[in-house]
């Protein structure tokens, strides 16, 4: 496969200009006012837009919430992916590949819960859905990966314990009950769901 190293046209830089300014724009508003509380014309004029141009690159405010968190899930599943490599344990690697992404879905709580919600119930045919759906399957190859180090699972076991291992993940980190938990808890609640159902 060759890589197409050519430089970006104009017309490419503009493109990823704005969506670079809107990604800027929307992420520093959620983070200011929560992404309940900002509207689609304000990220617009952050951006520098206009709210029709808004539109061609996310088409809902869910989407825009998409756009932003993405990027640092990958960059947590990246550091967590780095951290179970370096984990004998098997729990201790599911718990390092598990605790950014906690961390990452924690820094605006409410952001973090309604992104969840966007996974689970968003368009899956809006690109960043489908990118945000791609890092949750990604989420569970690297928990399988884990699971299947000196045989401990086969790889059909170990994909489905990964993929209940992601449903305690989410259900733990989008609960209601679970809003006015710290990190550190919420945290040592998957561990504990976790443990009980690696192999002793």
């Amino acid at each position: 496969m060759t890589v197409d190293s050519r430089p970006l046209g104009r017309r490419e830089r503009n493109k990823l200009d704005k969506l670079e300014r809107i990604t800027a724009a929307a992420g520093e508003l959620f983070a200011e006012h929560g992404v309940d509380d900002v509207t689609t014309q304000q990220i617009a004029d952050r951006a520098d837009i206009g709210t029709g141009t808004l539109f061609l690159y996310a088409k809902t405010k869910g989407e825009l919430l998409l756009l932003v968190q993405n990027s640092t899930y990958a960059d947590a599943l990246v550091r967590g992916v780095a951290d179970a490599d370096a984990a004998a344990d098997p729990l201790d690697a599911v718990m390092a590949i598990i605790r950014p992404v906690v961390e990452c879905n924690r820094k605006q709580v409410d952001n973090g819960r309604t992104y969840l919600r966007e996974i689970v119930f968003g368009d899956p045919e809006e690109p960043y859905h489908r990118a945000a759906l791609a890092l949750t399957m990604q989420t569970e190859e690297a928990i399988a990966a884990v699971l299947q180090r000196d045989d401990l699972m086969t790889a059909e076991r170990a994909a489905t314990t990964a993929h209940i291992v992601s449903a305690i993940m989410f259900v733990s980190m989008a609960a209601t009950i679970n809003a006015g938990n710290t990190i550190d808890e919420i945290v040592a609640e998957i561990e504990a769901q976790v443990r009980a159902i690696l192999p002793s």
